[in-house]
């Protein structure tokens, strides 16, 4: 099965060791396509044409508008290929990684798999780490609104092996169907940062359902090189047509629109499925800025909604706690009680938390019973309730938890 290989290089010069390894370790090589995007300095090595199985679109750093830009342009010389793989030019491959990728797409069972993580690191001046599969997880969100994905290892996968569903998409490792070409082209006004959570929501939306490898597939270059990165060049004093700073800027308001605002078009939303249900099933909220803690450590996610399955809908819980199953601190000024929803895996649909203006008026009653209602936008109803009080020094205290007598309002 023929796979079209699409690198984005800017001045790297671990790209031509990148193509020869990815060749060399591949079980099927005659039926890799390379499309380079090879952005490069007059005196940088050019890299090697294969027998034919590498296109090369040349481009002086001087005219280089950014990585998405480049990625964009490799898209337009696919050409019917069964898969499709977008790399960084700094990679090294597992044996047979081309077999392993093709065996856990069939694996997953989805209609429309997108293989995707982050690579382990290496550094290509010391021996190859360890194999390991890895996953993403949400970590954090910057002042400006994007999220912080980041690498975490997971060394008990291995065992089984099979793919492990995922929340959030890697730019370095994607594998798709070839027709990911047409149903989700690259933007080319992004520059850089914001990539990755934007094509994770479209490709979500077009249906594509997302997994890590559970096996180790390749590594990718850390620490970075030291050549120079295109924001390094872009700057006034090399007198470019617009600087990277200026660029990234435009990039990152039109992220910040789209995960605020979200449209449809060629480059956002499908129709397959919608926003919210990205949302409620990946355990994010943008507006809130906001991440699950299974998304923040890393968790498979759970199944996502059938494309072309109802929206997310509003379920009305009410919780009603016993006083005496609280621990006192907890009902002494608090910093805030944890409210999470669960489906029937344990997977967190959504969490509406209790701020202390209303824990004090629930407490206040004096009931033995302490009632709190909630609103939960899911597409199906949550199973269990968990509530995890916090003291007035935010440490937290014991979990409470109960089934949820979820009723449908819209």
């Amino acid at each position: 099965m023929s796979i079209f290989i699409s690198i984005a290089a800017y001045r790297d010069p671990d790209l031509i060791p990148t193509i020869r390894d990815c060749v060399a370790k591949a079980r099927w090589p005659e039926e890799l396509r390379f499309s380079l995007c090879w952005q490069h300095g007059p005196d940088e090595p050019r890299p090697p044409r294969l027998r034919g199985r590498v296109e090369l679109i040349d481009v002086p750093w001087q005219v280089s508008e950014g990585a998405c830009w480049a990625r964009a342009q490799c898209m337009t010389l696919y050409d019917g290929e069964d898969w499709f793989l977008q790399l960084d030019s700094h990679h090294r491959f597992a044996q047979d990684w081309d077999a392993i990728l093709i065996g856990q797409a069939e694996r997953s069972g989805a209609a429309l798999p997108l293989l995707t993580t982050y690579g382990r690191p290496f550094d290509p001046a010391t021996p190859l780490p360890a194999p390991m599969p890895t996953s993403i997880a949400l970590h954090s969100f910057r002042r400006d609104g994007l999220p912080v994905a980041q690498c975490v290892e997971q060394p008990d996968w291995a065992e089984d092996g099979g793919p492990v569903r995922a929340r959030l998409l890697s730019a370095h490792l994607l594998f798709a169907p070839g027709r990911f070409v047409a149903d989700v082209p690259y933007d080319p006004e992004l520059y850089f940062y914001g990539e990755e959570i934007s094509l994770a929501i479209r490709a979500f939306t077009h249906g594509y359902d997302l997994f890590h490898p559970g096996v180790h597939v390749l590594w990718h270059q850390e620490p970075r090189r030291r050549t120079p990165l295109h924001w390094d060049d872009h700057v006034v004093a090399q007198q470019v047509a617009v600087t990277a700073a200026a660029r990234d800027a435009a990039s990152i308001a039109k992220v910040r629109r789209f995960l605020l605002d979200p449209d449809t078009g060629p480059f956002g939303c499908g129709t397959a499925r919608s926003f919210a249900q990205y949302e409620a099933w990946a355990g994010v909220s943008f507006r809130r800025r906001y991440a699950s803690p299974a998304a923040r450590r890393g968790d498979p996610a759970g199944v996502p909604p059938a494309a072309g399955s109802a929206a997310v809908k509003t379920w009305a819980v009410r919780i009603r706690l016993d006083r005496a199953a609280l621990a006192d601190p907890a009902l002494d000024r608090p910093s805030f009680w944890y409210v999470g929803f669960h489906d029937e895996a344990d997977v967190e649909l959504a969490r509406v938390d209790a701020r202390p203006a209303e824990i004090s008026a629930a407490l206040a009653t004096g009931a033995g019973e302490i009632v709190l209602d909630r609103l939960v936008h899911a597409p199906h109803p949550p199973r269990s309730w968990t509530v995890w009080p916090t003291d007035r020094q935010g440490r937290w205290l014991g979990k409470v938890s109960g089934p949820a007598d979820a009723r449908c309002v819209s």
